[in-house]
């Protein structure tokens, strides 16, 4: 009789270990859990974070994704040998990868609330979340190459601290949603401080080949206080406050941008057409629902050759759409009503060709009308004229507010220009 294979035996000691850490209390297994953190403060050199761009990049994470969910039993192998998923091709969207010299060697993406919602919504109830104020943002796709899963943390925890913090810094997001196999959702709540969206498991999540799962969420404001109590006095190398909240990683390579987007959208239509029509045919699969939405969000012909028709060969119908396409931005601003001397500092988190979104600390009333200075980008300032439509929501601190621009200027049409190519990395500089 031929002995066990290695993972088989490793499968069976991680199932008497799960068992025996289920017979204590929960307070002990957090503290066990919390014992274990071995986060580096000040990680090897040849490791750098970055978001993934180029089309090798993107390759080795879709590759190093399938091959740990295939191991995992989350996905039935893939002919193309990559797990590149519909939400991949949205521009909301954002891929990070860890390189080791030069190597993809880890993936995390985060998935903003688009035109297909989130993965985890067909299953778990996200009412509560979305019924509080901020954005929302699915932590998924998280994968490791077998390599270096041995190695204390080494690539996973700087890849977990780079997307808080572009969560932070450029996502505008305040609670992030999970959903994960039940074996690993303890560590998110100990580690981390997520809390269970319900008590109860899904017994089969379809978008995780019909693993069970169960889904949480962090609320990201308070976060820094709440970390800190729970890490506060603990040595640099299992202080996950200091860690997450503190420290600068020097490893991380942050996007440039031009304008002041909330995400890195890199899919080209040449990326769009071979990740999604040559390597996987994701795209073909869509009903005729997904088809038109795509065609709503990605609108210049380079893109629109590459998307999928709907039945008949007709080209989607668009009444039902927006007038002018919305896009997530996060801009300083200083707005100046007539008849008042003093400006008011705001921030436009949201706008379109006739008009945007800002948050003010002051509330404006309905037809108040003046002028806005808007920092589209470090060197991109637009001036126009405005009017206050409505007041959308208050969070207790912010007003968010509806405004009509009566006259874009030339600065603020180019920065829509750009943001419609549905692409905004780093060859939009050359507009």
């Amino acid at each position: 009789m031929s002995p066990p294979r290695r993972s088989s035996l490793r499968k069976q000691v991680h199932t008497l270990l799960r068992k025996g850490l289920a017979l204590m209390p929960q307070g002990q297994r957090f503290a066990l859990y919390r014992r274990m953190v071995d986060c580096d403060p000040a990680p090897d050199s040849r490791l750098l974070l970055k978001v993934a761009e180029t089309r090798e990049e993107l390759e080795a994470c879709f590759k190093i994704l399938h091959d740990a969910y295939v191991a995992a039993g989350f996905m039935k192998p893939h002919p193309s040998g990559l797990r590149a998923t519909i939400y991949h091709a949205l521009p909301t969207t954002t891929t990070l990868c860890a390189k080791w010299e030069g190597r993809v060697v880890g993936t995390i993406s985060m998935i903003r609330d688009g035109v297909f919602g989130f993965p985890m919504q067909s299953v778990f109830d996200l009412s509560g979340v979305r019924s509080q104020t901020g954005q929302i943002a699915e932590i998924s796709a998280l994968a490791v190459h077998p390599d270096f899963r041995k190695t204390g943390g080494a690539i996973l925890f700087p890849l977990m601290k780079f997307m808080y913090e572009y969560c932070v810094r450029y996502f505008d997001t305040r609670h992030l949603v999970i959903a994960v196999n039940p074996d690993r959702i303890e560590m998110y709540e100990a580690l981390l401080l997520f809390r269970r969206l319900s008590a109860q498991n899904v017994d089969a999540y379809d978008f995780a080949n019909g693993a069970p799962a169960v889904g949480a969420t962090l609320d990201l404001r308070g976060v820094d206080q709440r970390l800190a109590r729970v890490y506060g006095g603990k040595d640099d190398r299992k202080n996950l406050h200091d860690y997450f909240i503190v420290r600068d990683l020097p490893n991380i390579q942050w996007p440039t941008r031009r304008y002041r987007t909330t995400n890195d959208a890199v899919m080209t239509p040449a990326l769009l057409d071979h990740f999604f029509n040559q390597r996987t045919q994701a795209l073909a699969g869509l009903d005729e629902r997904k088809k038109a939405l795509l065609w709503s969000i990605y609108q210049l012909a380079e893109y629109r050759a590459v998307l999928p028709m709907l039945e008949g060969g007709e080209v989607p119908a668009m009444h039902a759409l927006r007038r002018h396409a919305r896009h997530s931005m996060l801009c300083p601003a200083e707005l100046r009503l007539h008849g008042l001397t003093e400006a008011l500092p705001a921030q436009v988190v949201e706008l379109s060709l006739g008009g945007f979104q800002v948050r003010s600390k002051t509330p404006l009333r309905p037809g108040a009308v003046g002028d806005a200075v808007v920092s589209l980008g470090e060197l991109e300032e637009s001036h126009g004229r405005f009017e206050v439509v409505r007041e959308v929501g208050f969070d207790g601190e912010q007003h968010l507010l509806g405004c009509r621009l009566i006259e874009p200027d030339a600065v603020w049409r180019r920065c829509v220009a750009a943001l419609e190519s549905g692409f905004t990395a780093a060859e939009v500089h050359a507009y």
